[in-house]
């Protein structure tokens, strides 16, 4: 597969998580509030503070698929193994950490803030450990990148 073919598979696979994303945030999480705010009116009072939890956890993933074009955008110009792009794995790797511990910390504010229930907590894990698992992919990918990069810049040096 060629670079440029390869960089066009992920920008339309980035396109479509966001896409996607959008459709969670701003159509699928609202929507669903607002059938429990009616169904459950004692609960009403949580509305806003967990939508707007849950959209602050969306801003970090929105900025790693813009971290995550560049490096196809890199990918594409025949800069696969470049400091750059280790670079923007590094920083994707500290943002999906962040977005974790946010979200952690978060589902725990809000079950001391008796906004939650710890069944709630508990599902979160799950997220947290994604988040877990992507910071620490990247990381490693930042890591192997940077190896790669090292090795190219001495081949080309070598005649």
């Amino acid at each position: 597969m060629k670079q440029k073919h390869l960089s066009n598979w992920l920008k339309l696979i980035l396109i479509g998580i966001a896409l996607c994303g959008l459709v969670v945030y701003a159509l699928v999480v609202p929507i669903y509030g607002r059938i429990l705010q009616t169904s459950y009116p004692e609960l009403s009072n949580r509305f806003w503070p967990w939508l707007l939890f849950i959209w602050a956890s969306g801003i970090p993933c929105y900025i790693v698929l813009y971290y995550a074009w560049r490096i196809a955008t890199n990918i594409g110009n025949d800069q696969s193994f470049t400091k750059q792009n280790a670079s923007l794995l590094k920083k994707i790797s500290f943002l999906a950490s962040l977005d974790a511990v946010f979200f952690l910390i978060g589902n725990v504010v809000l079950l001391f803030l008796n906004m939650s229930h710890p069944g709630v907590v508990i599902a979160s894990f799950v997220i947290v450990f994604v988040g877990v698992a992507v910071a620490v992919i990247s990381a490693a990918l930042s890591h192997l990148v940077n190896k790669a990069a090292l090795l190219q810049e001495q081949s080309d040096w070598t005649i």
